[in-house]
């Protein structure tokens, strides 16, 4: 390290005395993006007392997350969560968070996460009953709902509709909370006397009361059902200890909205690209007449959908569910010619890394082909990180990665989705990137006669296979 301090990196002018805020800006996607522009792979601004380096090069992605994520910790704005995610993965450290990991890990194996395939498309069924044609609704509720019923079936062997609502509702309330510049506020403001905040402390009672009377009910069964958190709570760690209720409530609450966020916000942005590009709309439809011909996907039908995978990854780089990453520095460090201190956040945006030109050409195209072997081949190992990377990269990306290609494959064969016309569709980057005003669409049922029976392309080998087993975070 060199011994002087090197110049800061360039950045916007500061606003005295709060310097830049650009959460609470009306669109802070488009800030962030239009600062990358203008000062390049490295810049600098600050956030009340916090010094922020925003990070835009895959170069740096690998350093922060990969090759030196030890020198690092979750931010404030995940630290800020703790009192509604407790020391689940999403929010633990250090020996805490590798235990947690090694336990949790044989729940995603491969061939566990396949046999939850049949509950995706059974409850998929379910759900398209009650569609009839030219119905207007908001699909991102209907992906919300249908995600939120599959894992808590999955998690917790939940049959019941209505505690899947209620759990619904308490979750959208609690990441309501974090929209926006309320993100980085502590949370020791939950306890003011007002009603937006009775309402949160009412949603995490609701969500702990759910938890740990699932919990209690099954120590107290002497059959365990085959769901996960059966096998959470007999998994043991090297040292023969398991998980006491505490940390199986911190994981099931990081699970439930992990575990349907992700694959809703793929699902419910993918529905509003392909209504926007119909070519690809056809293009997907071929393939899953060619494949399917009308009947559920299997797990042997995957590797046979490959232009239905291509149109996940797409969307996830376009609408990317977790839109940035960020981390507090633990020791000083050098990066890009500038000296980054003790203490300082460091954010890596996949909203912004995944729009930039110099990685991907006419990159606000939606495009499924991109991710062609012979295209995605060239393209620098961490510019596409939808699910983080690294030790701490997502552990439920296969899961969320086969759920949604089996849930759009099921729906997308029976319906058409048409973006109301006139209705406002604006993401926004709260803990998640959501839609801010929901998604109206039209549906329109499909006919059997619609397409001509087009044989799929042939499936290729993919640089980007989405059902190896993954670390955690």
């Amino acid at each position: 390290m060199s011994s002087g301090p090197n110049p800061r990196p360039p950045g916007p002018k500061p606003h005295f005395p709060i310097g830049n805020f650009p959460l609470a800006h009306a669109n802070p996607l488009a800030t962030f993006a239009s600062w990358a522009r203008q000062f390049g792979d490295i810049f600098y601004y600050r956030a009340g007392w916090v010094p922020v380096y925003f990070l835009n090069h895959p170069d740096y992605v690998e350093a922060v997350l990969v090759s030196q994520y030890q020198n690092f910790k979750k931010d404030r704005v995940v630290r800020n969560t703790r009192w509604i995610f407790g020391d689940g993965l999403l929010t633990s450290e250090g020996s805490s968070w590798l235990r947690q990991r090694r336990i949790i890990q044989p729940a995603f194996h491969r061939e566990r996460i396949s046999s939850y395939l049949g509950t995706m498309t059974h409850y998929a069924e379910e759900m398209l009953a009650g569609w009839h044609d030219g119905q207007t609704r908001d699909i991102h509720q209907e992906m919300m709902q249908l995600t939120l019923r599959i894992v808590a079936k999955v998690l917790f062997g939940l049959e019941v509709k209505e505690e899947s609502e209620k759990i619904a509702a308490a979750l959208n309330i609690l990441i309501g909370q974090g929209a926006g510049g309320r993100m980085v506020l502590p949370p020791i403001l939950r306890y003011l006397p007002v009603p937006s905040m009775s309402r949160v402390r009412r949603a995490a009672r609701e969500l702990d009361e759910i938890a740990y009377g699932i919990i209690r009910q099954r120590r107290n069964r002497e059959h365990v059902n085959g769901d996960m958190l059966a096998m959470l709570m007999q998994a043991q760690d090297n040292d023969g200890s398991r998980m006491n209720d505490q940390q199986l409530r911190d994981e099931a609450i990081t699970f439930l909205l992990a575990g349907h966020e992700t694959t809703a916000l793929a699902l419910s942005w993918g529905w509003y690209l392909l209504g926007q590009n119909p070519e690809v709309e056809e293009e997907l439809h071929r393939e899953l007449q060619a494949v399917l011909n009308g009947r559920a996907p299997t797990a042997q039908d995957l590797p046979r959908l490959p232009y239905t995978e291509r149109v996940i990854k797409e969307t996830l780089r376009l609408y990317p569910p977790g839109w940035a990453v960020a981390r507090t520095v633990l020791s000083e460090f050098e990066l890009g010619g500038y000296r980054i201190p003790r203490g300082a956040n460091v954010v890596l945006s996949q909203w912004v890394m995944h729009r930039d030109g110099r990685f991907f050409s006419d990159p606000e195209k939606f495009d499924p082909d991109r991710w062609l072997p012979e295209n995605a081949e060239a393209l620098p190992r961490y510019a596409y990180f939808p699910f983080g990377a690294g030790p701490r990269g997502c552990i439920g990306s296969s899961f969320a990665m086969m759920e949604a290609i089996v849930l759009l494959a099921t729906i997308a064969q029976k319906f058409r989705l048409l973006v109301l016309p006139g209705h406002p569709v604006v993401p926004m980057p709260s803990v998640t990137l959501r839609p801010k005003h929901g998604i109206r669409v039209t549906i329109q049922q499909r006919t059997s006669d619609e397409v001509a029976d087009v044989p799929a392309r042939q499936p290729r080998e993919d640089p980007f296979p989405p059902y190896t087993a993954v670390t955690s975070d």
